[in-house]
């Protein structure tokens, strides 16, 4: 049985929706009366799996051309069709492209694609985001290769104005995940050649004539434009104790940062013997205003709770089951969105 802990400076604060449906204080049954059952990893993955696919963007264009993409947010990627590969071979006909942009903490929480950098010591810290993006490329379903950069123009007012500091980091999906279902997390590393020179972000007009970063990706799969987090503030990891039934198969903790909407910090690591998620990195400013966010799967539903807090020295935060309510993507995202 879990032990009673004390809560460190935390404020609950209304997030349910008119359409979001919570849990009574003293009854964990639903209408029927049937009794509350945790989601399956199998459910919890696949609502983010949905989540996913519903972002996923898909071009076409003939592999003797360049292929120039712009995106529902007005991002443009080009592609050189002569550049790709199939097993070794140059690529002719038809090629199928998919992209994925991530500008806003909503969308990576429903994702599961955090900013959280790989920092010199092999610890991960917060990342602030100027656009995360897997863009891929295949031919009658099988992977083609890349020999060539492709070029990426972003608009810098999708994550709030330019940056000079951002550089551009690699994403791999599943790197430290414990779970046997849904390994979706990811883990970014910046990107550097053998010299140790990083690619360059250069900022100009975009083809909209406002400011954009202007880069290139060097393979397919995630590609992010980030910099680090900057608080001089003591630093201190954090402890989350969630509702019974709750662990890191079937439900997921993540930290937002008030003023930083395009970041958001995933607790990666759960302590099966204390039951609680932990960010065991010791990476979280002290004294932060933030907010907690737990998330799991109910009915095809978001099961979320969400707490406002400022971060002490080694503090817990507590979930309960009553605390919780249920919505649906674009709610959730809304939510998400809307927080300080």
């Amino acid at each position: 049985m879990k032990n009673t802990r004390k809560l460190f400076g935390m404020i609950a604060i209304a997030v349910i929706t008119l359409t979001s449906c919570s849990r009574e204080e003293d009854d964990q049954t639903d209408e029927q009366g049937i009794p509350f059952q945790a989601a399956t990893p199998q459910a919890f993955a696949g609502l983010k799996a949905d989540a996913l696919a519903e972002l996923t963007q898909n071009f076409q264009f003939d592999a003797s051309e360049t292929g120039v993409f712009t995106t529902e947010n007005g991002t443009q990627i080009s592609i050189n069709g002569n550049c790709l590969t199939k097993n070794g071979n140059a690529v002719t006909g038809q090629v199928a492209v998919e992209i994925v942009e991530l500008y806003d903490r909503g969308n990576m929480l429903l994702t599961n694609k955090t900013t959280m950098g790989r920092m010199d010591d092999g610890g991960k810290a917060i990342l602030i985001s100027g656009g995360e993006f897997y863009v891929n490329a295949t031919q009658g379903g099988e992977q083609l290769n890349l020999g060539c950069n492709m070029q990426v123009i972003i608009p810098v007012d999708l994550t709030g104005g330019a940056d000079n500091a951002m550089s551009l980091w690699k994403g791999t999906i599943g790197e430290d995940c414990d779970s046997t279902v849904g390994c979706d997390d990811i883990i970014w590393d910046e990107i550097r050649d053998d010299e140790g020179n990083m690619p360059g972000i250069e900022i100009g007009k975009g083809i909209t004539q406002g400011d954009a970063y202007y880069t290139f990706f060097q393979e397919f799969g995630w590609t992010n434009v980030d910099r680090f987090a900057s608080d001089p503030r003591p630093k201190t990891g954090l402890l989350v104790d969630v509702p019974e039934g709750f662990n890191d198969e079937n439900s997921a903790v993540y930290i937002s940062y008030d003023g930083e909407p395009n970041a958001l910090a995933f607790l990666d690591k759960y302590d099966e013997d204390l039951e609680l998620f932990t960010e065991h990195y010791g990476q979280i400013p002290i004294g932060l205003e933030a907010h907690v966010i737990f998330v799991s799967e109910d009915n095809g539903n978001w099961l979320y709770a969400i707490k406002a807090v400022t971060i002490v020295d080694n503090g817990t935060i507590t979930f309960n089951l009553t605390e919780t309510a249920t919505t649906s993507d674009s709610q959730l995202k809304t939510l998400i969105n809307n927080l300080p």
